[in-house]
């Protein structure tokens, strides 16, 4: 038979601050597979309950992994190139002298720009030359995730906005970054909320609009994500994920945004989150945060521990319910 173990989760939620040498105002934190989502037989026919175990509210950490304290530094990738131009100069005096240090710094300059777009979405650029293939870590109102920058240091992405005045920060691992900002003019017709966390955990993100059954054409979550025209439309809520899944211990996230001032449908919609019982997590303890903002409003977040049954139970879905507000929607 097929298996969900639901857990109701009430308990209060803990502040977060995130330390990363920027200080933002102007926001209030309060505190796939085509096939469909299908469960899997237990392996012990007569354990009719999961052990869930404990699932307590914490205050999850989402780092950058560390870097060893014997690992060799990493110097800035600006010092190679004027290395080099210093060492053919020394063994040939007729070579072209190094550029000076004033136009060296300007070919490697950091550049992030944020540009608001439709259903409350943010087109977010960052060229940052002397940094290609890097990892970098991008934050905004709470929300963070790992990304990787191109082959000429570049990325583009397109980000769901929590706030109006939408600041966001990306941050590489050699403490470099940069900060661009944009105004989310129709943020109040959105409510979002967020799911994030570090690593393969196996966690998801599941809205079922509407008493939608799961796998039906109201069930939205990593194996039917729509886009954001639905919400441009009003014709229903669409998923958003976020991370480059090929990182090791990346930050992940997925973002699902609902178009309340214009939604052509009313009634409840159901927000889950949901892991299946894998090799990667069972008997460990994983983490994970939730945002939730709705119609623009202050961000409430909520830092969970959850504790996954031992490997016996393989192929079997926990579901926590409760961890966001109820999402009541009027047509228009």
């Amino acid at each position: 038979m097929k298996y969900r173990k639901e857990v109701a989760t009430t308990a209060g939620a803990l502040a977060c601050a995130l330390a990363i040498g920027y200080v933002m105002q102007g926001g209030q934190t309060t505190t796939s597979s085509s096939d469909g989502f299908q469960g899997a037989p237990l392996a012990n026919a007569e354990a009719a309950i999961l052990d869930v175990g404990a699932i307590t509210l914490t205050a999850a950490k989402f780092d950058e992994p560390q870097q060893s304290e014997n690992a060799p530094s990493v110097a800035p990738k600006i010092a190679e190139p004027a290395a080099k131009a210093a060492a053919t100069a020394s063994t040939d005096a007729t070579e072209t002298a190094p550029l000076p240090e004033a136009e060296a710094a300007a070919t490697c300059e950091i550049s992030a720009k944020a540009r608001s777009v439709a259903a409350a979405m943010v087109k977010l650029t960052l060229a940052a030359p002397c940094l290609p293939a890097e990892r970098v870590t991008v934050h905004h109102a709470g929300l963070v995730f790992s990304q990787t920058t191109d082959a000429n240091g570049n990325l583009n992405i397109t980000v769901p906005a929590l706030e109006k005045e939408a600041v966001f920060i990306v941050a590489f691992t050699n403490g470099e970054g940069g900060v661009a900002q944009t105004t989310v003019e129709d943020m109040s017709d959105f409510d979002r909320v967020v799911l994030q966390w570090k690593g393969d955990t196996g966690f998801q993100l599941h809205a079922r609009e509407f008493g939608a059954d799961y796998n039906s054409e109201g069930h939205i979550w990593s194996g039917a994500t729509r886009d954001a025209t639905f919400g441009v439309t009003g014709r229903g809520g669409y998923l958003t994920r976020l991370g480059d899944p090929s990182a090791v211990d990346g930050l992940a996230a997925e973002v699902y945004t609902f178009p309340v001032s214009a939604s052509q449908s009313s009634g409840d919609v159901a927000v889950s989150v949901e892991t299946e019982v894998a090799e990667n997590n069972c008997g460990l303890e994983i983490e994970a945060r939730t945002l939730q903002t709705l119609s623009g409003k202050d961000i409430t977040s909520k830092d969970l521990t959850l504790a996954v049954p031992e490997c016996d139970a393989s192929g079997n879905f926990l579901v926590l319910n409760n961890l966001f507000e109820d999402m009541k929607v009027a047509s228009n």
